[in-house]
């Protein structure tokens, strides 16, 4: 199990925003996982996809590591944020695009009108 530690450690700290999902960006295989999808897609975020479906040791190791019991995980500067109704909370309430911008990663800001 500690190879599966090292993996995922290696992937939230080496890149500014992960996303441990079901599926992939191109193609999400949960509801959950669209919809966090949607909204860094929204705000133009660059980030990296681990799809969990492809390794059952990453699948329960994210959760292990994260002492979070579901998926999509979304992970910014090595930080969990958490799951999909959180980011939508703090989507929703512009909290996600100020923390982003607090930690230099790039938001796109939608136009009004």
């Amino acid at each position: 199990m500690s190879n599966v530690h090292a993996f995922i450690d290696n992937e939230v700290k080496t890149n500014d925003v992960v996303l441990f999902m079901k599926g992939t960006p191109q193609f999400p295989m949960c509801g959950f996982s669209g919809q966090v999808v949607q909204i860094l897609d929204y705000l133009g975020v660059p980030y990296k996809g681990i799809n969990v479906l492809e390794d059952e040791s990453v699948r329960q190791g994210i959760k292990d590591y994260s002492n979070w019991p579901t998926i999509p995980q979304l992970y910014v500067k090595g930080e969990f944020i958490g799951g999909c109704d959180i980011v939508r909370e703090m989507f929703q309430s512009g909290e996600l695009q100020s923390f982003l911008s607090e930690k230099g990663i790039p938001v796109r800001v939608p136009e009004k009108g």
